[in-house]
């Protein structure tokens, strides 16, 4: 094997176990992509993971710098014909961009919301939906980019419901991560509500239009292609699990502790859609 493609290979490798190393959840649902698109989505993930540290772990005086050189250092690369990258993650993904044209138009966005992170602690209902479309909807136009592979229209088919996915995760993220993104980062994301007036009131009106997201994912998830499916059905029906845990929970529970899904579920649910029950 010539070095530089062994360089590669073992890029895309540490993208996967950087996968797995913080996402148990996403971990097991991405076993079920296919093998030929599975290590195009680690390098996605890798990406974001690293992006998202910077802002929520690493949070040093430079973490502003920090991430724009790593925005910067992406987006060099994949401006070049021969790309190398000495960051294993940054290598991988422009590798996976440039064969599955994720462009600027979907890796700006990203970084203009984990921008925001820092510089911002609580939203206006514009500004939640902008930073809804930087860090979580345009995560999954990168993977559909990749589930259909250059079939444009394909692609325009299930954008809607790709970004919609996106969008349910994150707005589940934020309601179970109320309580830390506020006692560690200051952070209330949901416009309208601080974590002192966070209520039921304000609870259900969140889970409306969390609904809402599922509903129009869920459309198009049985028209994305059979190297994708299974997988993202899975990732479906854990967040839906834990929305619905959420759902039971009231305001004040919520506010007081982290709920989860156990992780024997989350093997379950793996071992039904690797069965195909």
């Amino acid at each position: 094997m010539h070095n530089m493609e062994l360089y590669l290979k073992t890029s895309y490798r540490l993208a996967e176990q950087l996968t797995r190393a913080y996402s148990t959840s996403f971990s097991v649902s991405s076993r079920l992509f296919d093998r030929a698109i599975s290590k195009h989505i680690y390098a996605v993930y890798g990406l974001v993971r690293i992006a998202d540290e910077i802002v929520d772990t690493y949070r040093g005086r430079d973490m502003l710098e920090t991430l724009n050189q790593l925005e910067y250092h992406t987006l060099d690369q994949l401006g070049r014909v021969d790309s190398f990258s000495t960051n294993p993650i940054v290598h991988a993904f422009v590798d996976t961009a440039k064969q599955f044209d994720i462009d600027n138009d979907l890796i700006q966005p990203f970084f203009e919301s984990m921008r925001t992170d820092i510089t911002k602690h609580t939203f206006t209902a514009d500004e939640y939906k902008n930073y809804i479309y930087g860090s979580a909807d345009v995560i999954g136009l990168m993977c559909l980019r990749i589930f259909t592979d250059g079939n444009i229209d394909e692609y325009k088919k299930l954008e809607e419901g790709a970004a919609a996915l996106g969008s349910a995760y994150q707005k589940v993220n934020f309601l179970r991560d109320i309580k830390a993104d506020f006692d560690e980062r200051g952070r209330i994301y949901f416009p309208g509500t601080t974590f002192e007036t966070f209520d039921d009131a304000a609870k259900d009106e969140i889970q409306v239009d969390i609904e809402a997201d599922f509903e129009r994912a869920h459309q198009a998830i049985q028209g994305l292609p059979s190297n994708a499916r299974k997988a993202v059905a899975t990732s479906y029906m854990y967040y839906w699990r834990l929305f619905q845990l959420l759902k039971k929970a009231s305001a004040e529970d919520i506010k007081a502790e982290r709920l989860r899904i156990p992780t024997a579920t989350k093997i379950r649910l793996y071992a039904k859609a690797k069965v195909g029950r």
